[in-house]
């Protein structure tokens, strides 16, 4: 029997949206000199165009859950990137420095929303078993923005102007949104959906620090890379690209790598990720002033840091249950919120008078406290694991006591089964499930056996 394919037109369509996305948030730091020429400002001013933008990421996915929520997943993910599209429009038309801020406020609110749907979408789109990988191809568009988008806007706006960046962004935007629209098919309410807002279960919090953590271990070393290895690594200036381009191969590997482990064990591989992470670190304190390996270091650190992305996102969104949109997209803002708190941690210990090479000891250290964080954080899932994630488990329904609802129910479920036994063995289809789960199955066969040999006496 033909395997399951993992890539559809859906997945590559969210994929383009996040380089739409990926691009518009991190093209603004190579125009920034532009910008400030053009209005005026100095940089440092400037600057806080790309504050705001962090701050409307982590403030939008809360302001943004409750009205999404409610809504069937196409409709919420088009809805937001129409806010995407109009907050560049709005940057591209921006006559002055603050009405370009209120624009990337505008873009960002949509950012964190976007990205904790689409990788929810993604996980329920997803061939059984996959629901990590798809999460990864989804999220590729951001690590492919890093590497394509960021240049190549950045050249765009210095030989046409840094409008027209912007200009090429919305129609990025249009385009995500079109393919959206033509291939991302309409979901089904989830079975046993509570029509209330759903309460964020208090399992996900500490996931979400640890996601804090996690992602300020990264930016306190990786903000400040460039000038690491040219000042301490004494990397040739011509070849500062080449080495961010490895460091960006490594965080793309990072993507699938995560996602292929959260499909295996997640716990287990979100762990040794952070152990690996804050070892590369520790590695290039030691070998910073031998280029070659500092390099390797570099590379194997980008895959190790951006394999915990995925692995924290696959975790929350297992943990939170109903709530697995709310939870994705408060991920999401934190990680936004480390980025900033992560810069910031770094500026401060040169402020303190400590050299470039420390960093990635400081790096270490935040990355250390984000293992044991998670090392001491419950591991329980709310909906039992990727089947669940997808919305496919029995224990979901909460039927009643019609026995033709029941005998639907089980027939729908043994077709699920034919349709994937070559696939799957026995004992894989329903390892995931809980014991409430495998009690409420048998309960339904005997209920359904009971009928059968019912109808046949009458």
């Amino acid at each position: 029997m033909t395997p399951p394919r993992l890539v559809s037109p859906a997945l590559l369509a969210l994929a383009v949206a996040t380089f739409a996305i990926g691009t518009a948030e991190f093209v603004i730091m190579g125009l920034l000199p532009d910008i400030a020429a053009d209005l005026a400002i100095d940089l440092p001013r400037a600057g806080y165009l790309v504050s705001a933008y962090a701050l409307g990421v982590v403030a939008g996915g809360p302001l943004l859950a409750r009205a999404i929520a409610r809504c069937e997943e196409k409709r919420a993910l088009t809805g937001l990137m129409v806010i995407f599209i109009a907050g560049n429009l709005a940057a591209l038309l921006a006559p002055g420095f603050y009405s370009l801020l209120a624009a990337r406020l505008l873009t960002a609110l949509s950012h964190a929303s976007f990205m904790g749907a689409s990788a929810v979408l993604a996980a329920r789109l997803a061939p059984p078993g996959m629901a990590g990988r798809a999460m990864a191809l989804t999220f590729s568009g951001m690590t492919l923005a890093n590497i394509l988008g960021v240049p190549g806007g950045t050249l765009l706006g210095q030989w046409a102007g840094w409008r027209a960046t912007f200009a090429a962004v919305a129609l990025l935007g249009v385009a995500a949104l079109l393919l959206m629209r033509a291939r991302v098919p309409a979901q089904p309410p989830r079975s046993g959906a509570s029509p209330d807002f759903p309460r964020l279960p208090g399992k996900v919090w500490p996931v979400l620090v640890c996601s804090v953590l996690a992602s300020a271990s990264m930016f306190s070393f990786f903000t400040y890379l460039l000038p690491i290895l040219l000042q301490v690594s004494a990397l040739p200036v011509r070849s500062g690209g080449a080495a961010l381009l490895l460091c960006g191969l490594g965080i793309a590997a990072g993507g699938w790598i995560g996602g292929s482990l959260c499909d295996w064990r997640l716990t287990a591989s979100l762990l040794g990720s952070l152990g690996a992470a804050a070892l590369c670190l520790l590695g290039f304190h030691v070998q910073s002033h031998h280029l070659p390996s500092a390099l390797a270091l570099v590379a194997l650190w980008g895959a190790a840091a951006f394999s915990v992305c995925m692995l924290l996102q696959g975790r929350v969104i297992r943990q939170a249950g109903a709530a697995a949109p709310l939870a994705s997209s408060l991920n999401i803002g934190a990680f936004n919120l480390g980025n900033a708190l992560g810069a910031w941690a770094g500026g401060l210990a040169l402020d303190w008078g400590f050299g470039l090479d420390h960093l990635s000891l400081l790096g270490a250290a935040i990355a250390s406290l984000a293992l044991l964080v998670c090392a001491g954080t419950p591991t329980g899932d709310i909906q039992g694991g990727e089947s669940q994630t997808r919305g496919d488990s029995i224990a979901e329904r909460q039927p009643g006591h019609d026995p033709a609802e029941i005998l639907t129910i089980e027939t729908e479920q043994r077709q699920r089964d034919t349709k994937h036994h070559h696939r799957q063995p026995e004992h894989r289809r329903h390892g995931d499930l809980t014991g409430k789960t495998q009690q409420a199955d048998q309960d339904l066969r005997h209920t359904v056996e009971h009928n059968d040999h019912q109808s046949c006496r009458e």
